[in-house]
């Protein structure tokens, strides 16, 4: 049985200091959610305060269910690992076989299958009956457990490859096998930024090249004007799933797509239109994607090489490695990825303040950009006095009231 002893000191000394730090954002994010500061007056130059009151209503249960969601991952994880009871049901694992690769797979699936039952209730609340209450759900019951069905078979699948890869590194390359981890991460990124668009994406939905129209010109015109060769610009039938109207930029080489909603198609003016895909040119222009794919290779090489130290007392040397060592994993992957979501976040929101300079440049709308801002604020209830320290810490975009004050002090007419 693989114990943290004295020698140990130090790796128990970083998992309570991650923890802590864990902890510390957790309540500081609750509070946020629970006791966010009154209503800035000032928004009703562009929103009513009745609208800001609604969504903020709507965004209040959406938030206390994901930090409390990400508690019980957490405690369920930490409890496995660190208490006689968890150590107990591993050792009955490791008794119900003792072909060390049936057990690893067990060990695997058991975790999945724990991990993924704790968030279903989670997933059914945010993702279906919030959703429903509020009217933003177009989907029938039936159909969001075929997609959660969908979804959920992908997580496994990934799951139960990504973990036997993993214990084969740690016992066939035990020195390096951080090292060798990361770079087959980075291929895998590369490999998922290919073929998601091409493969996966289209299980959930059906895409296909806007027809010839005012805004296929619309689109030509300014792609000539950006100095860009836009291969494909694809309609999704989100409408199937939701009243949300969206677009995004996605792919790389030859998969390089911009995915514009149907809702947005259906319910947006031509220049909201343009000014989303305008935006979308920019992330195109920046090559955000590639970047991102870069900024995520980097991340990696970074995150494999402190798993090497907090993950040390399940890596005996010399020794085939513990099934609990997916446990520990698995926690410090939630708890990394936690503490350095302000990062990953303020990278983000940089990305898409750059994109919206980029549309307001290429249009030279402004009136059209900030009506596109309001329409999907009130069509979405986006929080739009959010607190500091939520809008810090999770937001990937600027706020909507961020990004209009941003775009009016840009705007340079001509």
């Amino acid at each position: 049985m693989i114990t943290i002893g004295n020698s140990f000191r130090r790796i128990s000394q970083a998992w309570f200091l991650l923890l802590s730090l864990t902890a510390v954002f957790a309540l500081l994010y609750l509070i946020s959610a629970l006791f966010p500061r009154p209503i800035d007056p000032s928004i009703s130059k562009y929103f009513s305060l009745a609208l800001a009151e609604k969504a903020r209503i709507y965004n209040y249960a959406p938030r206390i269910v994901y930090i409390v969601h990400l508690c019980l991952q957490i405690g369920f994880l930490t409890w496995l690992l660190f208490s006689t009871r968890g150590r107990i049901l591993f050792q009955r694992v490791r008794n119900l076989s003792r072909n060390y690769w049936l057990v690893s797979v067990l060990s695997i699936l058991a975790i999945w299958l724990v991990s993924t039952l704790i968030s279903l209730p989670f997933s059914y609340y945010s993702g279906y009956y919030w959703q429903k209450i509020w009217g933003f759900s177009t989907q029938s019951q039936v159909a969001w457990w075929i997609d959660y069905l969908k979804n959920t078979s992908i997580d496994l699948v990934l799951s139960l490859a990504g973990g036997i890869i993993f214990f084969l590194l740690v016992n066939k390359i035990s020195r390096y096998w951080w090292l060798v981890g990361s770079l087959l991460f980075s291929l895998w990124l590369v490999v998922e930024y290919f073929f998601w668009p091409i493969i996966v994406s289209p299980i959930f939905n059906h895409f296909e090249p806007l027809p010839k129209s005012a805004i296929t010109t619309m689109v030509n015109e300014l792609a000539h004007k950006a100095g860009l060769n836009v291969g494909s610009v694809l309609e999704m039938d989100a409408s199937k799933q939701t009243t949300f109207a969206n677009a995004y930029f996605t792919g790389v080489g030859s998969t390089k797509r911009i995915v514009i909603y149907d809702t947005l198609l259906k319910n947006y003016s031509l220049p909201e239109i343009k000014a989303v895909i305008a935006h979308e040119m920019g992330h195109w222009r920046h090559n955000d994607v590639a970047h991102g794919l870069l900024l995520g290779m980097a991340g990696g090489f970074i995150v494999f090489s402190i798993l090497t130290f907090l993950l040390k007392p399940w890596l005996p040397k010399n020794s085939t490695k513990p099934p609990e060592l997916w446990a520990a994993l698995q926690l410090a992957l939630i708890l990394l990825l936690f503490v350095s979501s302000p990062l990953q976040n303020a990278i983000s929101r940089q990305m898409e303040r750059n994109a919206d300079y980029f549309s307001l440049e290429l249009t030279g709308n402004l009136p059209a950009e900030i009506q596109l801002q309001e329409d999907l604020a009130r069509n979405s209830l986006t929080d739009l006095d959010p607190p500091g320290f939520i809008v810090w810490f999770s937001y990937d975009h600027p706020p909507t009231l961020t990004r209009i004050h941003d775009l009016e002090r840009e705007y340079r007419p001509n």
